[in-house]
Parts: structure tokens; sequence; C-alpha cells
């Protein structure tokens, strides 16, 4: 087998890994990338980018049901399923050779094949289950990302049961779904299939969909979820999935048991670290529950040896993956880069209406001793929400009312994961509340909401 030698050796080519690469070459550092499909990981090729691109479509089709509110008419409205799909795609290969672009450009190798760790910086890489050649690196960074997790006894077979990656390109509109969790990619997921004219029903064990938000927010987006057509059941759990004959989903609730028949089922109940056949337990590397331990810098307990991203565990966010391979390979080069403060991390859900929040839910500011201030602003007091036509939702901020901190923010509505940048940088500059409303914000705008929340907190917001 032939060898070769590097500087820093990475295993998964995801938003954590290429982005990693990309900062090591900046740095100086020979920097290879052992990836076994396409570079962009998960992420670019079969999550975050083309499911955004089919939710597109999915808001575009609503808009055009609704298009006489707009004067606007037509004969017909189709759509052409494949084509949706085909589109999703298509944008998918182009940030994938966007990424192939960037690697030449940064002089970075991208090394085909499933990378195994062999000790004294080594990395084995097979094609097709049979080694190829070594990589040698005095810095190793693990970056697999994770898959699907199943529930204990039903498998996804790709066909009844699926993931989110066959979700992805069904070939035809099923006429029904039942999507087990309702986490961000379980919700996501049923808002695009209800769009298209699938009987979605969700089945969720927390009491909430989205249950690691805001209540307030969760609620809200499940009513508007039920006008919508969903059936949705919380506090319930999967018993067994039955598919010797039609797809029979039994759940068990508080109020007894109920048999669900559907076309299809998404188990979307959330993923597990990819640590297997990959050589870390010759190594001795430390996992726990399935994840590799790291400290603040993605260093693992063996010399050499780093973890980013999802294989390293929560928050499961290609925006964490990318970040934490910028500061390790920062940390590698003595740049001492300040670690995350996973507090201020925005999480994103991109259905219609769509959720985005950060730091503290009202409910966690409460449980950790903070007296609180709490202020709104709805979307159907906004001019620029009703010159568009999309009045559903609501800013809601929290403060710590001693020193008037900002401790979460919490927005459901239009364009919310594009408003929350705003008070992601406010909360790592911790800014209070006066500086948010003492911010002139340009209107007529949605980010106005922002400002008349800090304002509500403090009683004195001008439009409600």
């Amino acid at each position: 087998m032939t060898e070769r030698q590097y500087d820093i050796s990475i295993i998964g080519g995801g938003p954590g890994g290429y982005v990693a690469a990309i900062r090591a070459a900046q740095l100086g550092f020979k920097t290879a990338v052992i990836e076994r499909d396409r570079l962009g990981g998960i992420c670019l090729n079969w999550g975050c980018i083309p499911t955004k691109a089919l939710l597109k479509n999915a808001e575009l089709y609503q808009h055009f049901k609704h298009a006489d509110e707009w004067g606007i008419s037509y004969k017909e409205l189709q759509f052409d399923f494949p084509k949706i799909v085909k589109r999703s795609r298509e944008v998918a290969l182009r940030n994938s050779k966007g990424v192939e672009y960037l690697f030449k450009k940064n002089k970075i190798d991208h090394i085909p094949g499933f990378g195994k760790l062999r000790g004294g910086g080594k990395v084995e890489v097979s094609k097709d289950g049979k080694p190829v050649e070594t990589v040698l690196a005095k810095h190793i960074i693990l970056a697999t990302g994770a898959r699907p997790r199943s529930l204990p006894g039903i498998a996804i077979d790709g066909r009844q049961v699926i993931s989110y990656a066959e979700a992805m390109v069904l070939p035809e509109l099923p006429r029904s779904m039942v999507v087990i969790g309702a986490g961000a990619i379980g919700v996501e997921f049923a808002y695009f299939y209800n769009a298209f004219g699938t009987k979605v029903t969700i089945v969720e064990m927390m009491s909430t969909i989205l249950p690691v938000e805001d209540k307030e927010i969760s609620k809200l987006l499940e009513s508007s979820f039920r006008k919508s057509g969903m059936e949705i059941f919380t506090e319930a759990k999967v018993e067994t999935v039955n598919t010797s004959k039609e797809l029979n989903v039994s759940i068990v609730m508080k109020e007894g048991k109920k048999q669900l028949v559907t076309d299809v089922a998404l188990m979307a109940i959330g993923v597990q670290g990819n640590v297997e056949n990959m050589g870390l337990e010759s190594l001795g590397v430390k996992v726990e529950r399935g994840w590799v331990t790291v400290d603040d810098y993605g260093r693992t307990n063996v010399t050499g040896v780093y973890a980013i991203g999802d294989v390293a565990g929560p928050p499961w966010l290609a925006h964490v993956a990318s970040r934490e391979g910028i500061i390790c390979v920062e940390a590698i080069a003595g740049k001492n880069p300040q670690p995350i403060n996973y507090d201020n991390v925005p999480g994103c859900t991109y259905c219609q209406p769509q959720v985005a929040s950060l730091g503290l839910t009202e409910e966690k500011a409460k449980e950790s001793g903070y007296e609180i201030k709490v202020g709104r602003f709805p979307f159907s007091a906004s001019g620029k929400a009703r010159a568009i036509g999309e009045t559903e939702g609501l800013v809601k901020l929290i403060f710590d009312a001693k020193y008037g901190e900002l401790l979460g923010a919490h927005i459901l509505g239009s364009e919310a994961t594009e408003m929350i940048a705003e008070l992601g940088v406010a909360k790592t500059l911790e800014t209070t509340a006066s500086g948010i409303y003492g911010t002139v914000h340009a209107h007529p705008t949605l980010s106005e909401a922002v400002m008349e929340a800090a304002e509500d907190a403090y009683g004195h917001a001008i439009h409600i």
C-alpha cells in the first residue's frame, strides 16, 4: 500500500470536516480529507441544503393556493413531484461541487474511501472493504457525523419505514404518512408532505412538538399544524410497526391504544454517532453513550486524535460542527480560540411558520432561578408582516429582570431563521434590553418585531 503524509488528516467531509480542512489549509497545514461519499456530508447532500430546497417548493405551492388574495389568478394549479425532488438533488450536487472547488483552491487532498485508525498517526483507507493506502498525520480529526436512529425492534427498511434520506427522494407523493418524532427533522417533513396533500399524522412521546423549544412557541406551531389538516398525538409512544400487509403503526397514549394505518412511516426520533469500525477501541479513544468524548477544543483522551460535529454529541447542528472544526484546528495551530458558548447557538426549524431560538426558554429561565421579564410582539401587529401576508407568529424575548441581560430569544413566523442572527449577536455581546430597543431598526421590516418585543418587556412597546 502507498503511504501519504500530512500535517492534519480529517475523516469525514461534512460541514465539520470540510470547514476544518479549509481553515487548516489557511493556517498553513498540509491537509487531507478522507471521505467515501460526496464532499459536503449529510448536510449538503442529504440534509440541510436539499431539504430547504424541498421546503421552498412547499412554501411556493401554498402561496399559489392563495393567489386570489393577491389579485393573481390561474386556470389550473398543478405540481410535478418528481421534478420537485429532482430540483432538490440538483441543488445538493451544486453545493457538493462547490466544496470540491474550495478544496482545489486551498490545495486540500480529497482521498476517497473509509478511514480507520491504526495508531501512530496512521489512518488506513479502504475501498470496497479492501485497504488501499495509508495516510500518516500528526493530527487526526474525526468528523464522521451521525446516522438516523430507530426505535428498538423497528427496522428502517427504506420502503415502508423510512429515514430522512428516503423521505427526500420518494418516487411519488404518498397518500398518507406517519411521522414518528416531532423534532426539527420530523416537523419539517411533516410540513412538506402536508403542503402537497399527503395526510400527515405526527406522533411525539413528549408533551409538545419541537419539545426543546419554548412551550408557548411549540403550542402555537402545533395549533397552526392542526389548522393545516395534520393529526398530532403528543405524549404518545409507538409500540409496534407492523409491515406484514398494510403498514400499521400502533401507539399508546393516556387514553389507550390506537392503530394508525398509513402508506409510509418516517422515523425521525434522532441520530446516533458513526463510531463503529473506526479503530477507536483499539486506540482507547473514550466513547460514552455512542459519542466520542472531547474537551472544548475537540481533543479526545488520546493525544493527536480529535473529534468534531455530530460524532462528538449534541447539539447536532451543521453550524456547530463547522465552528467546532475551526476551533479545533486553530487550537492545534496555537491560536487560543474562544470555545463555543453553546447557550448562544441558534436552533432553527424551517417549516412554515418557521421557528428559531437561542438561549433559555421561559421555563428553563425560571427553573434556573432568574427573575425574568418577558416581552412579546405578534407579527399581526407588524406593518411589514401585513404587507407580505405573513402575520402568523410572534417574537418572544426573555430578560434577566435584575440586569436586563438577554437570556433567551424565540421566534415563530416568516423568516424567523434569518431574524435570529440579530439576537445571536446581541447575546454574544451581552446586550441588554435597552441596547436592543435603543437600536434604530429599519421600517418597514420584520426585525422591528424584535425591537418592539424588547420594549414590551419593559412596558413601552409602541404598536401593541
